[in-house]
């Protein structure tokens, strides 16, 4: 495909738009679509970090694979021309796969992998149909729900706290610890997510000691235990890992599943088609990967060096976004790319990112959205948005796109 030069005759003010209001995330396409054709590479402000208020934008498909697979755009903060603030006790959350490159971040992914292994996810269809079933139950005769409390959180964070071992009387301080991470980094935010940080990690170096000494099944217990080659994750790196695993492993998730069926309501033709087919349902999810986008951006990298993008030169140590909302709407890459199409074949989309950071929870997060989305069609076939569309609230959240709440009818 050929990409089109738009020609637009208005003058666009690229600094008046808050790119964390809900406003914005209600539809961020359209200013995504202009800096495509006029900016493709453009510096904005915006607080995605603590202390870090200005970050380039990435926003054509194949811009922002260059920028996922090349090494010389760093995932580390010491390369950063501004390091983002941390409180002392937090510093070992830096020991993540996100925030790590080579030969740290293979390491850390071959250890994990071993734990979280295909096999492993595929068992989980069972429980999480187990668990829908249950969630839809519960409020069958009810009529009317918020979808994301009642249904996509409830289900993604059994599902993520039965995998880590995690007993299910934590689950909710666990969904309020990651919540408050994931605020825009206000200095208020940060202030008042302290407290929940320290807890989180004081929490897990319990447990930790407690699956030293009586192994149980889960997830963080097999970290605990899994080694390679005579390597072993430190405690500092079991808490960065534990911490990751939590919010990555239903935030997303919960957009997913949230957005994709507003997405599927809006689109009555789309809707029928899944309806009458669900077998259609692994290539809707991916689509509705594409089209929603419940991770916006990729998470920060940083220049190790002056670097140019399409005649743009990004200045060392600059905190890079590379966009993936707007390269799943790059219509050089997908055909009607604005609109929703659950039969899209060959559906090159990149929510789950690209290269060597690559999500390595994507299994679990499809079957899930699979199983749920089906789930919500056969069980509740009259089912249709409660509120107003344009009423609806969007999470201000930095990187994520997702829904505060979908209160629906059925």
């Amino acid at each position: 495909m050929q990409r089109t030069k738009v020609a637009y005759t208005t003058p666009f003010d690229y600094s008046s738009f808050n790119l964390l209001s809900r406003e914005f995330k209600a539809d961020p396409f359209p200013f995504y679509a202009r800096l495509r054709s006029e900016r493709p590479v453009c510096k904005v402000t915006v607080p995605i970090l603590p202390g870090v208020r200005e970050a380039w934008l990435v926003t054509r498909y194949d811009d922002v694979i260059a920028v996922l697979k090349d090494s010389r755009f760093a995932k580390s903060r010491l390369h950063a021309s501004k390091k983002p603030w941390l409180p002392s006790f937090a510093k070992p959350l830096e020991r993540n796969m996100l925030d790590l490159d080579e030969p740290d971040h293979t390491r850390l992914r071959t250890l994990v992998h071993k734990a979280f292994t295909t096999a492993m996810v595929e068992r989980l269809a069972e429980r999480i149909q187990e668990v829908a079933d249950q969630l839809i139950n519960a409020v069958q005769s009810s009529g009317s729900m918020d979808l994301v409390s009642a249904y996509a959180l409830p289900l993604t964070l059994t599902v993520i706290t039965e995998l880590l071992g995690i007993p299910g009387e934590d689950r909710e301080r666990f969904h309020r610890w990651s919540k408050a991470a994931l605020k825009p980094p206000t200095p208020l935010n940060m202030l008042r997510a302290i407290p929940g940080i320290w807890a989180f990690m004081r929490y897990l170096r319990r447990l930790f000691h407690r699956l030293r000494i009586t192994p149980q099944e889960g997830l963080l217990s097999a970290l605990v235990r899994v080694e390679e080659a005579g390597d072993r994750l430190s405690e500092d790196e079991l808490l960065a890992m534990a911490f990751l695993l939590l919010i990555a492993g239903h935030e997303t998730t919960v957009n997913l599943i949230a957005s994709g069926t507003l997405a599927l309501l809006q689109h009555a033709d789309q809707l029928k088609l899944l309806r009458a087919d669900p077998l259609l349902i692994k290539l809707s999810v991916e689509e509705l990967l594409r089209y929603t986008n419940p991770l916006e951006t990729a998470t920060p990298r940083y220049a190790r060096e002056d670097i140019t993008i399409a005649g743009v030169t990004i200045p060392q140590g600059a905190l890079v976004l590379a966009v993936l909302a707007s390269a799943n709407r790059d219509a050089s890459q997908f055909d009607h790319s604005d609109s929703l199409v659950i039969t899209r074949e060959n559906n090159r989309h990149l929510a789950f990112g690209q290269g060597a950071h690559f999500c390595l929870g994507a299994p679990l997060a499809r079957l899930e959205g699979q199983i749920a989305i089906n789930t919500l069609l056969r069980r509740l076939p009259n089912l249709r948005v409660g509120v107003p569309v344009e009423s609806l609230r969007w999470r201000t959240s930095p990187v994520l796109r997702g829904l505060e709440a979908l209160p629906v009818r059925f």
